[in-house]
C-alpha cells in the first residue's frame, strides 16, 4: 500500500447518506447491465467495461447506491439505443462494481483488481470524497482515466490527479456563495452566523467556504468549530444558540443535519435559517424530519429545471421524466452527475475511435481526449480546469440555493433560476 493509501485508510467519508434508507436503497437499484465484482469484466468483443469503487456497504452505503443507479442509468439508455456508435459499429457498454465497503484502504485494492484483473477499460469514481482520494493515485499508477461523478472535496484536485475528473464542482467553490445568496435574499436582513462542521474531507470543506462566505457577506461570526462525526451535538447546539445568531451553516452529511435540526429542535433552538451544502434534495431528508424540514437550505449543482440538453439523455426535464419511470424516485445531483460520468466518457469514446479491450496507449490517449472534454450535456457545460488548484475538475456549473418548502425542494437564489421565494426567518 503506498504511502498516500495508507494515510487514506480509516478516513471518514464525505457524505453518510442516511442509513434509514440503505437495505431498501440497495434493492431498488441492481439492473441488468450493473454487474457485481463476481460477474463479467474483462475488455474485447463486443462490449466496453468500465470498473467502478462504490460504498455498497458499511457507512456510506445508501450513497454508494445512489451513485450506482446514476452509473447504471447510463448504461441502460446508451444499450437500449444501440450501444457506443464507433467507426460504423455499436458495442455495448457494461459497468463492473467492487465493493469498498465505505472504506478507502479497502477502495485502493478494489480498483487495482478492476484494473489489474478485470482489464477494465476505464473507471468510475466513487461516492465519498475519501475512497476517492484513495483511488486516484491507483488510476494514475495504472494510467486509466476516471470519471467521479460525486466526489466534491477540493482535496481531490490541488494534487492535480493526471487520470481523474470531476463532474461537480469542488465544494470550496460553491459553499461560499450560500451565505450570500440568503443575505441578498431575506428580510430582514440576517447580521450573524455561526459555522460547524464534521471534520472528515468534504464537511470541514463545507464549512470552510461556509466561513468564507459569511465574511464575504459581512456577517459577524459567533462560532466556528470542526467536530468528530460521531459526536454528541447536544453540547454543541446548545453553546452556539446562547449566543443566538441568524444563520446556522452546517457542513455534514445528511445524517449529521438531520441530527442537528432535531437537537436545535429539542434544544428550544430556532434559527432564521439552517443552510448545509448537500442533503436535503434526497427524499430521505423529508421523509425522516417531516415538517421540521421546512425551511431548511442547501445547495445544490443541478435540478432537472435547467434549460440544457444533449443527444444521449435529452433535455434535463426528459432525464428526470425517464429516471423517475426506472426507479420510481426524483433524481438528486449526485445521480445526474454520476448519469453524465457516462456520457463525458462516451463521448471521448467515440473520438478515440477504437473498440473495446483497450491498450495502455489507448488509454492514455482517451484520458487526453477527456482532458480536452467541451460540451453541454443534460446537466449543463462541461470543462474541466487544466491547471490550478481545481485541476481537472468541472468548475462551469452555478451552485443554486434551494429550500424544502411543503415537502418539496424548490430553488430559491439567485434570481435567474428560482422557482420560489425564501421563507426568512424559517418557522419551525
Amino acid at each position: 500500500m503506498s504511502e498516500t493509501e495508507m494515510a487514506m485508510a480509516g478516513t471518514i467519508t464525505r457524505r453518510k447518506l442516511l442509513g434509514y434508507l440503505g437495505g431498501a436503497a440497495g434493492a431498488a437499484v441492481v439492473g441488468p447491465t450493473l454487474l457485481s465484482a463476481c460477474g463479467g469484466g474483462g475488455g474485447g468483443g463486443d462490449t466496453f467495461t468500465v470498473g467502478a469503487v462504490l460504498e455498497l456497504s458499511g457507512a456510506d452505503s445508501a450513497g454508494g447506491q445512489l451513485a450506482r443507479r446514476g452509473y447504471d442509468f447510463w448504461a441502460s439508455v446508451v444499450n437500449k439505443a444501440g450501444g457506443v456508435k464507433i467507426g460504423g459499429k455499436s458495442y455495448k457498454v457494461k459497468v463492473v462494481v467492487e465493493d469498498c465497503q465505505s472504506q478507502p484502504s479497502v477502495a485502493a485494492d478494489a480498483a487495482s483488481r478492476l484494473i489489474t484483473d478485470k482489464k477494465v477499460d476505464a473507471m468510475f469514481g466513487s461516492y465519498t470524497s475519501g475512497v476517492q482520494l484513495a483511488m486516484n493515485p491507483i488510476c494514475a499508477k495504472y494510467q486509466v482515466p476516471c470519471l467521479a461523478g460525486s466526489a466534491e472535496s477540493p482535496g481531490n484536485w490541488s494534487p492535480h490527479p493526471q487520470f481523474t475528473y470531476g463532474i461537480i464542482p469542488s465544494v470550496d467553490l460553491t459553499a461560499d456563495q450560500a451565505l450570500k445568496f440568503i443575505v441578498d435574499s431575506a428580510s430582514p436582513k440576517p447580521t450573524t452566523a455561526a459555522i460547524i462542521g464534521a471534520n472528515e474531507p468534504f464537511s470541514k470543506d463545507a464549512a470552510a467556504g461556509f466561513a468564507k462566505g459569511a465574511k464575504d457577506a459581512g456577517l459577524t461570526i459567533t462560532h466556528n468549530s470542526l467536530f468528530p462525526p460521531t459526536a454528541d451535538l447536544s453540547p454543541i447546539i446548545s453553546g452556539i444558540a446562547s449566543k443566538k445568531p441568524d444563520i446556522l451553516a452546517v457542513g455534514g452529511h445528511d445524517t449529521i443535519l438531520i441530527n442537528t435540526v432535531k437537537t436545535a429542535k429539542s434544544v428550544g433552538f430556532a434559527p432564521k435559517a439552517i443552510i448545509m451544502h448537500y442533503g436535503v434534495t434526497e427524499p430521505a431528508f423529508v421523509q425522516a424530519l417531516h415538517a421540521q424540514a421546512d425551511g431548511v437550505l442547501g445547495l445544490v449543482d443541478w435540478t432537472p429545471d435547467f434549460p440544457y440538453r444533449d443527444d444521449v439523455f435529452g433535455s434535463a426535464q426528459e432525464f428526470d421524466k425517464a429516471y423517475r419511470a426506472k426507479y420510481k424516485v426524483a433524481p438528486d445531483y449526485t445521480g445526474a452527475g454520476c448519469a453524465v460520468s457516462g456520457l463525458v466518457l462516451q463521448k471521448a469514446l467515440q473520438k478515440l475511435g477504437k473498440g473495446p479491450g483497450l491498450e495502455q496507449s489507448d488509454r492514455v490517449k482517451l484520458n487526453d481526449l477527456i482532458a480536452k472534454t467541451d460540451i453541454t450535456t443534460f446537466y449543463g457545460p462541461i470543462r474541466f480546469d487544466p491547471s490550478g488548484p481545481h485541476f481537472h475538475d468541472n468548475t462551469q456549473p452555478p451552485p443554486l440555493l434551494v429550500q424544502i418548502q411543503g415537502g418539496n425542494v424548490v430553488p430559491v437564489a439567485p434570481a435567474k433560476g428560482a422557482k420560489g421565494k425564501l421563507t426568512y426567518p424559517r418557522q419551525g
